[in-house]
């Protein structure tokens, strides 16, 4: 399907549904939860993903987010996922809060692969089908389905 994002999510995460109310937060918690899964400094992750963020927003429009940053301890691009409860402000482009937010992380050295990667991830959001559908879904397990419809991920804890 071309909105499998399996490829970046096998070894990633999707998060449970979140009620997190600011853009910090929501950083915060997706570099911790990457932090802890990839044995990585969260504090590293999350440093890097604010710096990106204040050269540019990172909300792509249609209520869409995708912080992303480069970290030299990677060897292969990795996302996590989470569907807020509630939207908060990105400074997206369409002027619109995001509650659909993928966080990227790339190795340093893997600026093509970082940009298809961001690519993916962009065409993936830009289906309206597959926004609708995530905004509908409960669990962390009806997300998953929708954005790894081919079942190679992994349950997220």
């Amino acid at each position: 399907m071309a909105h499998d994002l399996a490829p970046l999510l096998t070894d990633g995460l999707i998060l449970p549904v979140s009620s997190a109310t600011s853009r910090k937060q929501v950083l915060k918690m997706l570099s911790e939860a990457l932090g802890n899964k990839l044995n990585l400094d969260s504090r590293t992750i999350l440093d890097a993903v604010i710096e990106r963020e204040n050269l540019g927003s990172t909300g792509v429009g249609e209520g869409v987010a995708i912080p992303h940053a480069r970290n030299v301890e990677l060897t292969a691009p990795i996302g996590a996922f989470v569907r807020l409860e509630n939207s908060v402000d990105f400074d997206a482009i369409d002027g619109q809060p995001c509650d659909l937010i993928f966080m990227l992380l790339a190795p340093t050295s893997s600026g093509a692969d970082h940009l298809r990667a961001l690519a993916q991830v962009s065409r993936a959001f830009r289906n309206s089908n597959l926004r609708k559908t995530l905004r509908s879904a409960e669990t962390a397990d009806e997300l998953r389905l929708l954005l790894c419809p081919n079942g190679l991920l992994q349950n997220a804890s």
